[in-house]
């Protein structure tokens, strides 16, 4: 347990290193290869805006880590997974039921021999869903296994990692800012769903966040653009020519 307890830091240090920029997200494998063996791995950043997710370092192949990045939301796991309660999802937890409705599974795991691994799904701070790590072994893992509460506990530093990939870099900021009268890239989202007439739980849905969150987000917009309610907001977005991702 020490061994994968001092691991685990490693990786922290390796997530803390990537989200501030000096190393890459690939030496956050690289240092999660120590804490557990694992065949392949990756870490995918969610986008809001094309919703599908981007691989950002990873070793499955070409057409597993296409499945991740363009079709695993769709899975019937994938609601499973999402769910911000739960820590990982294990693949020796998974119902054979769902497993045998799963195409990830089906088409992707299973012909590469997959035995066993965890999905873990990585939350920002204030609720957004920000992309994943998936790891994948062709051997069981011991039983009882350690790694299951030191990866819990290193989600925060995962998703932290992943979602400073997303930031814009800080010379495009001061431009779309004027622009879009200060508003920053995810009230620029949530604005454009307001477009569609969508409520406050459908915008949560779409760009995985809480209907909370989003109706922080709205406030901000109208003070910053000085509006009335969200209907002069969809106005002025339409305006501006800004629509939601289909």
């Amino acid at each position: 347990m020490a061994d994968v307890l001092d691991a685990g830091i490693h990786v922290r240090d390796a997530a803390r290193s990537a989200m501030s920029g000096a190393t890459g997200v690939d030496t956050v494998l690289a240092a999660l290869s120590q804490m557990m063996e694992y065949d392949h791995a990756s870490l995918a950043r969610w986008d809001p805006l094309r919703r599908r997710h981007t691989t950002l370092a990873g070793s499955y192949p070409d057409d597993a880590t296409a499945y991740i990045e363009t079709r695993l939301h769709h899975d019937p796991v994938f609601p499973v997974l999402r769910s911000p309660a739960r820590g990982g999802l294990w693949l020796r937890d998974v119902p054979g039921q769902l497993l045998a409705a799963s195409p990830g599974f089906q088409e992707v795991l299973s012909p590469l021999g997959i035995e066993d691994g965890v999905a873990q799904c990585l939350f920002a701070a204030d609720g957004r869903y920000v992309g994943m790590l998936n790891v994948s072994t062709r051997r069981p893992r011991h039983t009882p296994d350690p790694a299951r509460a030191v990866l819990t506990l290193l989600t925060e530093a995962l998703a932290a990692a992943v979602d400073a990939r997303a930031t814009p870099p800080p010379e495009q900021a001061p431009a779309d800012a004027r622009r879009f009268g200060g508003l920053s890239p995810r009230e620029l989202q949530v604005l454009a769903e307001l477009t569609a007439g969508r409520t406050n739980r459908e915008i949560a849905q779409r760009l995985y966040i809480t209907p909370r969150t989003v109706g922080t987000h709205i406030e901000h917009i109208l003070a910053k653009l000085d509006l009335p309610n969200r209907a002069a907001a969809a106005a002025r977005a339409a305006a501006w020519g800004i629509e939601p991702s289909r």
